[in-house]
């Protein structure tokens, strides 16, 4: 076990956005985090990089208790993610966004510009380099940030709604990149909508709806368990 969010807890005002959830996530594995707009999702993910600050429970990376650390010192630990809502430094070009991001790790200008360039060319974007990130399509904007959080050299990775706005031949790129960063040894933690995508690559799926765990299991045992069903269809599919 690499990870585990125990108990956490999450109110904003008289709201539980997270309530008591718990999930522990083996090294290797692709963990996908699923539930309807508005379940919380984003929220867990907001929480274990301290962009939130838990209400209660605890978040252990490798053993260590890292619940109040800041998020530069957990990203610094080996955590890295995207955001939903993609943000480029859109007058930098490609090249120097992702070198922005290397410096987490790197000790100087060319240490940066070496992890960059090597992580545009794994996730296939170094042909893009050199132009602004803020002509970037889309798809190749989502693909941006992913290169930036993997320039961080993560052993712990939150995708959030990598897929979202994508066109099929971009999903199906998106599954193969997301496959190919985990055959690098990259633990994966997946927030999704697309259900081709979190089928498709999830070893497991914690099912989530109004900030409460309601399945955990393998894909296809979540598919099928009538509280997910619910949450995503309606209570008539459930009993149907």
């Amino acid at each position: 076990m690499i990870f585990e969010v125990k108990n956490i807890v999450k109110y904003f005002g008289g709201l539980a956005a997270v309530n008591n959830v718990s999930f522990k996530v083996n090294e290797g594995e692709i963990f996908g985090l699923i539930g309807p707009n508005g379940s919380g999702k984003t929220t867990i993910f907001n929480l274990i990089s301290h962009f939130h600050s838990v209400t209660s429970g605890n978040i252990y990376f490798n053993d260590m208790d890292i619940t109040t650390l800041k998020t530069h010192k957990i990203n610094h630990l080996g955590i890295g993610r995207t955001f939903q809502i993609v943000k480029p430094l859109g007058r930098l070009t490609v090249l120097d966004n992702v070198i922005a991001a290397a410096f987490s790790k790197a000790q100087n200008k060319s240490d940066a510009r070496k992890i960059a360039l090597e992580t545009l060319e794994f996730c296939r974007l170094d042909h893009r380099k050199d132009i602004l990130a803020k002509s970037l399509s889309i798809g190749e904007r989502k693909r941006l940030e992913i290169t930036r959080s993997l320039a961080t050299k993560p052993t712990l990775l939150l995708l959030d709604e990598t897929a979202a706005g994508l066109n099929p031949t971009e999903v199906d790129e998106a599954i193969d990149l997301i496959k190919k960063i985990n055959d690098k040894g990259i633990t994966i933690i997946i927030v999704e909508h697309i259900m081709k995508v979190i089928m498709t690559i999830s070893h497991r799926i914690h099912a989530i709806n109004f900030g409460q765990t309601i399945a955990e299991g393998t894909p296809q045992e979540v598919a099928n368990n009538p509280a997910v069903i619910e949450a995503y269809l309606g209570e008539q599919y459930a009993h149907s």
